[in-house]
């Protein structure tokens, strides 16, 4: 079986997977696929508070997988798409792998069925 190749992964990895990991900011991110939004903009589909939607916001931007600009009062989210990448090619190695694994998998399910056919009276 093949192993995944050993290449080191950016540094910010770490932070991109824990924003991902929470559901919340995994819609914040779908929702700024369609263009920038307020926080207001933001908040509006969620149960919860503009001061709690700004804090999943900061964990996003430290993450590098938003910006925010100052535009006059608001300070609009936009994606920073390229940065989904480096998490992208880094589970890309693992491809790789699970297609071997599935691979040897069938032949072996093949390899048994075959042989349970062939002892069948």
């Amino acid at each position: 079986m093949e192993e995944p190749r050993s290449t080191a992964p950016p540094a910010n990895l770490d932070a991109i997977f824990a924003a991902l990991a929470d559901p919340t900011r995994r819609a914040i991110l779908s929702r700024l696929v369609d263009g920038q939004a307020s926080v207001n903009e933001i908040a509006a589909p969620f149960q919860m508070s503009q001061p709690a939607v700004s804090r999943h916001l900061k964990v996003l931007e430290r993450a590098g997988l938003i910006e925010r600009e100052i535009d006059e009062q608001r300070r609009p989210a936009r994606l920073k798409a390229r940065t989904l990448v480096a998490a992208v090619d880094w589970l890309q190695e693992f491809r790789a792998f699970w297609d071997t694994s599935f691979n040897q998998l069938d032949t072996v399910l093949f390899d048994m069925k075959q042989t349970k056919t062939r002892k069948k009276p």
